[in-house]
């Protein structure tokens, strides 16, 4: 077609398709220049600010304490021991420094709160980092005991809200951030029971804060990871549990699942934790941004999982997603 007949025809209309498909494009990418352009503003005088990161002994929270102390932040990391803290301090400068904290105990948070109230004064917490987290083994929800539903929901959701509350003053003085490190299983639950209840958990208190908070100035963010190496999806470690879970499991459920079931979830475990990702600063650079940018997201989706396949299956229709979710799954062995 001439240039003559394609200016007649859209003329005439015919280019209409075209045309809106043109704007479409030019709308989308119009949004996300100005999204980047809002969200690289960063936050002055970071160096006079204090962040406050549980569960530094490894994984996510050991990497962003790294990570923040290079940036020049003053870095207050909570770790579960000893041997954790001297060694997180052996990586980093002078600025650092470390506390032993249980979230699971009430005399540990309360100490930890003074600590950090004597160090940052008048300032305030600028960022309060709820990283720490455990995992039960992978198995099914009748296989694990009420002991492993209570320790999960101790540390990723009751150890969280008071370690928060205790540090809610303090935040609220400087106008800063709090960033709760919820899932990818706290939008879309399939898979380990008790621990998605406590994402669920993680990110309906940080909506309801975000809320609550917004007059005080201080901001909000959750970091929903996909799969990712650390200590709680090291396979051997991991597959010890499961098969440790399914040795105690009363003879009534094993009958009702069958030993062929276990191994074959067993299997598709070890698969899945074969093919998590070794790339923590992906979930890191989430947590820096929520602490350092002028505009921290409301949430984070980190890795390529939680983009492009978790996020948009939760959108789905229940029936669909369930399907997608469980097709290839083993069917036990008294199953109707």
């Amino acid at each position: 077609m001439c240039v003559c007949c394609f200016e007649q025809c859209l003329a005439q209309g015919e280019g209409g398709p075209l045309t809106m498909w043109l704007s479409v494009v030019a709308l989308v990418g119009l949004y996300y220049l100005l999204r980047w352009y809002w969200e690289r503003q960063v936050v002055s005088h970071l160096q006079d600010k204090y962040v406050f990161i549980t569960g530094c002994d490894s994984g996510f929270g050991n990497l962003l304490a790294r990570q923040l102390d290079l940036r020049g932040l003053r870095v207050l990391a909570a770790c579960l021991t000893e041997e954790g803290a001297q060694q997180l301090r052996g990586q980093t400068s002078d600025r650092l420094e470390t506390v032993i904290l249980d979230v699971t105990k009430t005399e540990s948070i309360s100490a930890a709160a003074q600590w950090v109230k004597e160090r940052v004064g008048d300032r305030g917490l600028w960022g309060l980092v709820n990283n720490a987290g455990i995992f039960h083994p992978h198995c099914y929800s009748e296989w694990l005991k009420m002991e492993d539903y209570m320790d999960v929901l101790k540390v990723n959701l009751v150890g969280l809200i008071e370690l928060t509350l205790s540090m809610l003053p303090l935040v609220r003085r400087a106008r800063g951030r709090i960033v709760n490190v919820s899932s990818i299983l706290g939008r879309i639950a399939f898979f380990g029971g008790v621990y998605c209840s406590s994402k669920y958990g993680v990110e309906a208190f940080s909506d309801i804060l975000r809320r609550e908070l917004q007059h005080f100035g201080v901001k909000i963010s959750i970091v929903e990871p996909g799969y990712f190496r650390t200590g709680m999806t090291e396979p051997q470690q991991c597959l010890e549990k499961l098969k440790q879970a399914w040795e105690e499991v009363p003879v009534h459920i094993k009958e009702a699942y069958g030993q062929t079931f276990f191994d074959t979830h067993y299997d598709g475990v070890k698969q899945g934790l074969l093919k998590c990702s070794t790339n923590l600063n992906l979930v890191t650079d989430c947590m820096e941004h929520a602490l350092t940018s002028v505009h921290p997201r409301t949430r984070y989706s980190a890795g390529w999982d939680s983009l492009f396949f978790f996020i948009p299956l939760s959108y789905l229709p229940t029936s669909l997603s369930d399907y997608i979710l469980t097709r290839s799954w083993p069917k036990p062995a008294q199953a109707v």
